[in-house]
């Protein structure tokens, strides 16, 4: 069997796996930003720049971590929020993706910066950390690892908080 980028980027990440750290955020990104590098030959990267689903699950290791493509338009927006007790890596493969992140002040949230991820670029987010996301390019591709399965920790658990919009600024839900 031939080894991919992707089948690396998975054998990686399990030798590294243990609970949250410093290293491990710095080991995962650093895997997911060779990741992004894989060649646009591989078959399971060519499908995807090919097909361009909105979603699609490229890893999920049971009980643990997950590795998802976006495919993505220009101006998609994803107001703030967070991710409930998870941590997550996105890196861009293709185009651009801006990221804000916001602090919270009482009811309100406080942009703190915005930066822009390009291909080869990761960008980790720890629990709680709040962020928005819009896509800058026409199209991008963009991989988001997460070290849970973050549509329990939404749709099951109930601890994802997406942000409201109220008269141009973003505040907690129910403030």
């Amino acid at each position: 069997m031939t080894e991919n980028s992707l089948d690396r980027f998975v054998a990686a990440v399990r030798a590294d796996w243990r609970p949250i750290s410093t290293a491990l955020v710095a080991q995962c990104r650093a895997h997911l930003d060779a990741l992004t590098l894989g060649h646009e030959n591989e078959e399971w990267l060519a499908s995807l720049i090919a097909e361009r689903p909105a979603t699609r699950e490229l890893h999920r290791e049971p009980g643990s971590f997950m590795l998802l493509a976006h495919a993505e338009r220009q101006d998609l927006y994803r107001p703030p929020h967070d991710h409930g007790r998870a941590w997550v890596v996105y890196a861009v493969q293709s185009g651009a993706l801006e990221i804000g992140t916001y602090g919270r002040v009482g009811e309100r949230l406080v942009r703190r910066e915005t930066i822009v991820l390009r291909p080869g670029e990761a960008r980790a987010y720890l629990p709680g950390d709040i962020h928005d996301t819009r896509c800058l390019t026409e199209e991008a591709l963009v991989f988001r690892f997460t070290e849970r399965d973050l549509r329990r920790e939404d749709q099951v658990e109930g601890r994802v908080t997406r942000f409201v919009a109220r008269e141009g600024e973003w505040f907690v839900p129910g403030a």
